[in-house]
Formats: C-alpha cells, structure tokens, sequence
C-alpha cells in the first residue's frame, strides 16, 4: 500500500490557489462561469452558492491529498465536491479535475472492477447534474455517454500505468534474485539426490544388514546361504543405482518413474510377504509415488520390526490406495533408521492431493496411503471465457466504448449539424456508422490491416452518404473529433506488423481523411487542390504515429531478445550449478556408500557372512552420515521469486508444490507474479498446483482463511490482468496472462 507523502499536498495546494484566483478576477470568474456553470439556478442567493464553492474546494482538496493512500475516500470526495460544485455555479473549477485525477489514481491502486464501478458512478452523477440542470432526456443522454467516454478513457490509462509499475516492480524483484538462482538450483539437486538415496540405496544396504543379521544370529547354515546370495544380489543392484548417480554427475540426469511392476519387484524380494496387486494401470506420477509408499514401509518394517507381512494396492473410485502392515516383533538389527523417510512419504502423497495414515494395527503397524488419480480442484464457471475479457482485451474494449461513447455523446449533444436522431432510420445509420469505425478497435492487435479497412471503408461509405445528401452530420464535421481511432489504428500496424510493408497505412489513411475534410461545406474553390493539401497536412502526424509504432516494436523485440539473454545465461548458470553439486555428491559416494557396497558383493562371493554384515553396516553408516551432511539447515534466504522458486517456498513451509504440462520459460513478471500468488496460496500449509496452459500459467490450492488474505490474492492478480475463480470448499484457480507487464 502506497504511503502519504508531503508532496501529495503540492497539486490540490495548486488547485486551490487557481480556484482563489477565478473567484477574485471578476473578468475570468465570468468567463468560467459561461463555460462552466451547468445551469442549476434554483441552489439560492451569492451567500448560499459562495458557501457551496467553499465547501465544494475544501472536500475537492482535502481528496485529491489521499489519492494514493485512500482512493476509493478520495474518489467519493471528488464526486461528492462535484455535486457541491455544480450547485455553486460555473466558478467552481476544482471538482472536474478532482473527478479526473481521482479516477485515474483509483484505476491506478485498485483493481480493474473497482475501477469500473467508479467509471459507472462518475457517469451517474453526470447525468444527476445534467438533469438537476433542467437538460432534456436526449442532453442528459448525450452529456452521460461524453462522461463514460472520459472515463473509460481515465480507466484505460489508469489500468496502463498499473501495469507498467507491476512490470517494472517485477522485473527489478527478478533481477535482484538472479544471484540465488544457481545456488537454490544446487539445493534443489542436493535435495533430489537425498531422496533418491535414501529412497533406493539405503533401501537395498538395510535389507542385507537384516538378513544377514538374522542369519548370523540363528546360526543357520540354510538362512545364512541365502542371507549371502541376497547379499550379493542387491550389492550388485545398489551398486548399480549409486553408479547411476555417480555417471549422472556433470551431466542431467535421465528422469524415471517407478512403475506398479517395480512395487511387484520390491515384494518379490520379500519372500513371507503377502502381496495382492488389483490396480492394473495408474498415472505415472501416481504409480512413482506408490512405489516410494510401498519401500518406505518396506524399509522401516525391516528396521524397526521382524519385517512386513502384508501389502496390498488396490484401485477404488478414481484412486489408488496402498495398504502396508508389517508383523511387529523386535527388529533384526536394531539401531537403522534415519528418522526422516515418513516425512517425505506424507509430503509426496499429500502433492498428489492424496491422504496418508501410518499408525497402530492390530498385530503390528500399518501404513496407509490414498492417490488420486487426478487431484485437480474442480472450480465453478467458465475461466477461459472469462479470461478473454482480462488483460489486452478488456483495454480494447475500453477504447471501443471510448469512440462510441464520444461520437453518440457528441451527435445527441444539440447544435448546429444537421439532426441525424430526429427520425428512427437516419439515427440508426448514424450509429452503425459510429459503431463501424470503432470496432475494428477490438482487433488492433491480431489484425490491424484489417482493422484499419474496415475504418477506412466505413469513413469512405459515409462520405458517399454526404454526396447522397442524406440528413445527418457530415463525415468532415465528425472526423477530426475521433481521429484518433485511426491514429492508434496506424500505430497498432507499426507495432505489431513490422516491417516496410505498413508504409501504405499511413498514406491511406491521409488520403480518406483529405477526402473527407475536403468533401465538407467550408471548402471553396478547387476541391482537388484541397485534398492535396488536407493529404499532406494529415500525413504528417499519420507517419508519426506510424513511425512511433515501428519505434516501440523495435524496443519491445530488443527487450525481448535481452530477457531471453538473461534467462538463457541464468538457466545455464544453474544447470552448471547444479551439475557442480551431482559431481560434488558423486565424489562423497565413490570414497564412502560405493566402496562399502562393492566390498559387500565381494564378501558375499567369498562367502564371508560376518564381513558382508560389518561392510553393510559401514556402508549404511556412511550413507546415513553423507544424507545428514547434506540435508543442511535452511539459511533462511528467500527462494527466487520464480515458477521453479515455488518448490523451495513450499518445501519450507512443509508441503510440496506440484507441476503438471509443459514446463516453458515465462517473461520475468509472470514467473515473480506466480511465486507471489503461490507465497499467498502456500500461507494454508496445502499443496499448491501449478500448470502450464497455452496462454499463461496457472496456480490452484486452498486460499488462506480471511478476509483480507482474499484480498490481498485479488489485488495481486488484478496488478497481472489474470483471473480468479473460486469454489465453495476454499479452493482457489489463479490464472496469469503469458504477457510482459513492463
């Protein structure tokens, strides 16, 4: 939220000394009050109307000096010392200009809706005074679509400059993390590696050190063959899966996914187990899972009990639960366990949406875990749909309702022009003429060539009505009060058809707009020679707003090619980063947990049990002590604020973030705007979903409880132009444009 500055007193102190100015020079009083005064006579006296003037500037001041700080208090001050204003008569300067800067710094602060209300009321309490003023129904009409046409115009600029700070606040927040981004990419590795050691190779060590316990224990010569056959089968396997790591280093690590044919492989090698597999298929991200609950409680059965005696993974309703239960009794080689692997099976189930339960069975415990097979929140309505009015697209649309609110204000607005609205037909041609050359408004971006035909087509078929004599104004009485739609028209071909190719845009558009001014009843004399001359003179500013267009697609593609520049080299700086870190863990494998593992396999071979158990513990106790390293404090940093930062925001706060689709490279101020509104979802302590749609990005979890929480979520995706959904249950959809808000 902004904070009151001194200097926010500097332009209602300006004000204030021009209103004392008007109402001290009798001459310039006079003269605004011609221009100004909207006709309310019935107010009363010079006392009661000085009172009002008075009252009309202290509010209009006292407004304009919270804009910032209070925009909606400071937006209701401007209206209300409107209406004071325009019962003190036209000496009262102050409120049209506290009306405009307020609804422009209310577009600037606030979100786009509120914004739009404000624009609503602006125009409401235009029409109040214009019908307090005694107008007819047509003026009142008239001077209430001039009224929302300013304001949209107010809403437009308001809603760029929102954008244009979010961009930039953004961009400098993405720049300043970009030294953190290697590091957290080498945490991030580390971390993975930790997992997948405690996951695989500790699994296979623990495994030899209890059967070669029990066998060394009971003294069976039977149980002792098979504890060194299975020594030296799964030294070969971990020995195999630390290469794997160790090769990896330096290099990206090819990605896999456990299947339900390895959680058929883990029971294999747990002779007594009972196991039953009725799921036949299930997601890859699902099954993975599935497979880390199964060896988890495999291993910990092992470490801490006489082993597992049941384990089942059944499909049910869109899910897949797996059920383990081991038989209790004292374990075979006390003294194992690291004490951290059921976290990270709860917070990998719990990233699938999914529940996990471990706890007392009947004759032992048992763990239990409940996958999803699809854990995306179903969120009421219709979010592509309303996507499209957000963003670029709800900015043209403004600019529609902009130049056909002017025109329509314009032509109902009494005057000298000929009466178009005096019958139905007439009227109505007139405003399809209005609409025509305002819609193409719409499509500047995708199709401005076409745009601009079709505007150009409708000012030439409009000039033939003025050649028909048909009874409404004529196209060159109208066409220099919405120029301007051609204008961005010509600058919309700049900008988004570069190229020499849009030269002809501007000459065409001097060419029909010299042939409209020409066309018109001031013009005496040659009309040939007028057109030339009209052409050339509209040339000028055509070409410059043409040449301005060509200008800012040249800077937007060069700020394009930087930010891709900058985040190649960064990508590379943390995948080198992280490459560093495999290499570094890789080193700490081959002089501890791999040497311990290849001297397991050549005692199993020489058959030396009680070697085999000594080497298994070292190896254990080595690797144990490697994961302990590695699983270092948090240094309290804050993660980057970007999509990938999203994992190491909800890693500290105990719950895990997960991906679905294509991951891509999003513009700097979408990848800060997601982890902004992830840091909000993650507030909950629930998983937060993150997907890659076509256009965008998008961010689902349960909202923080609160209200303020709510309306912080909606401030910050309003400041991106995305979209909000939510659902009765306190799920949350955040969709964010794939667009560069800077």
């Amino acid at each position: 939220m902004p904070k009151w500055r001194s200097r926010d007193l500097l332009l209602p102190a300006v004000l204030v000394v021009a209103q004392v100015l008007v109402s001290a020079s009798p001459d310039v009083s006079a003269a605004v009050a011609r221009a100004l005064d909207p006709g309310l006579s019935a107010v009363g006296n010079g006392a009661a109307r000085l009172t009002l003037l008075v009252l009309s500037t202290g509010l209009a001041s006292g407004a304009l000096a919270v804009r910032r700080v209070a925009p909606k208090w400071a937006f209701g001050g401007a209206l209300a010392a409107a209406l004071l204003g325009a019962g003190a008569g036209g000496t009262a300067v102050i409120w049209p200009l506290a009306v405009t800067v307020a609804l422009y710094s209310l577009a600037v602060h606030r979100t786009a809706g509120v914004a739009a209300a404000g624009a609503v009321a602006t125009s409401l309490v235009a029409a109040v005074i214009a019908m307090a003023a005694g107008a007819g129904p047509r003026t009142v009409t008239g001077i209430t679509l001039q009224a929302a046409g300013a304001a949209a115009a107010l809403w437009v600029a308001g809603r760029s400059r929102r954008r244009r700070r979010a961009g930039r606040a953004a961009a400098a927040a993405y720049r300043a993390s970009a030294r953190s981004v290697p590091r957290f990419a080498a945490d991030a590795e580390r971390e993975r590696l930790v997992a997948e050691l405690h996951d695989v190779a500790a699994h296979r060590l623990t495994g030899i050190v209890v059967s070669a316990a029990a066998a060394t224990r009971l003294a069976d010569s039977r149980l002792a063959a098979e504890a060194t056959r299975h020594a030296a089968e799964a030294g070969r396997q971990a020995m195999t899966e630390l290469d794997r790591l160790v090769e990896a280093a330096g290099n990206t690590p090819p990605e896999h996914l456990a299947t339900l044919e390895d959680i058929d492989a883990l029971a294999a090698g747990h002779t007594e187990l009972d196991y039953v597999r009725t799921a036949v298929t299930a997601p890859p991200q699902v099954a993975a899972v599935a497979c880390k609950v199964v060896r988890e409680a495999l291993t910990n059965a092992m470490r801490y009990t006489s082993g597992a005696s049941r384990v089942r993974v059944e499909g049910a309703r869109g899910a897949l639960v797996v059920t383990v239960t081991d038989r209790g009794g004292p374990a075979a080689a006390p003294g194992l366990g690291t004490g951290s692997g059921l976290a990270g099976v709860r917070t990998a189930v719990s990233g699938l949406g999914g529940s996990f339960t471990a706890g007392p069975a009947k004759h032992g415990w048992e763990v239990r875990a409940h996958l999803p097979y699809d854990a995306s929140p179903r969120l009421p309505g219709s979010p592509a749909r309303r996507e499209r009015w957000r963003g670029a697209a709800a900015l043209d649309a403004a600019l529609v309702a902009l130049a056909i609110a002017l025109s329509l204000g314009a032509g109902l607005l009494p005057g000298d022009d000929p009466d178009a609205f005096a019958s139905p037909l007439p009227g109505l041609l007139l405003a399809s003429l209005f609409a025509l050359r305002a819609l193409p408004l719409w499509w500047r971006r995708d199709a401005p060539h076409r745009a601009l035909t079709v505007t150009l087509a409708t000012l030439l078929a409009w000039t033939g009505l003025d050649l028909a004599g048909w009874p409404g104004p004529r196209v060159s009485d109208t066409f220099l009060w919405c120029w301007w739609v051609e204008l961005a028209l010509i600058y919309a071909v700049g900008v988004y058809r570069t190229g020499s190719r849009g030269w002809p845009a501007p000459l065409a558009v001097a060419g029909v707009g010299g042939l409209a001014l020409a066309a018109g009843d001031g013009i005496q004399g040659n009309r040939l020679a007028a057109w030339v001359v009209l052409t050339t003179a509209l040339a000028i500013p055509c070409l410059a707003a043409w040449s301005l267009g060509l200008y800012v697609a040249v800077r937007r593609r060069r700020r394009g090619t930087a930010i891709t520049r900058d985040r190649d080299l960064l990508e590379r700086e943390a995948a080198s980063a992280a490459s560093a870190e495999r290499e570094r863990i890789g080193d700490g494998l081959r002089h501890t947990a791999r040497r311990h593992t290849q001297n397991v396999v050549e005692e199993a071979r020489a058959g030396r049990l009680d070697s085999v158990l000594a080497e298994a513990r070292a190896g254990l106790a080595a690797l144990r002590k490697l994961l302990t390293e590695l699983r270092s404090p948090d240094d309290g940093d804050d993660p980057p604020p970007t999509v990938d930062g999203i994992a190491a925001l909800a890693a500290r706060r105990g719950t895990v973030a997960r991906y679905t689709g294509t991951r891509r490279p999003l513009p700097p101020a979408v990848e800060v705007a997601a982890h902004q509104v992830a840091r909000e979802l993650l507030a909950s302590g629930e998983t937060v979903t993150v997907t890659f749609p076509g256009d965008g990005v998008t961010l689902s979890g349960p909202a923080s409880p609160g209200p303020f929480a709510e309306r912080r979520l909606r401030a910050l995706v309003d400041t991106c132009d995305g979209t909000l959904t939510t659902a009765g249950d306190g799920a949350v959809r955040v969709w964010l444009p794939e667009v560069s808000l800077s």
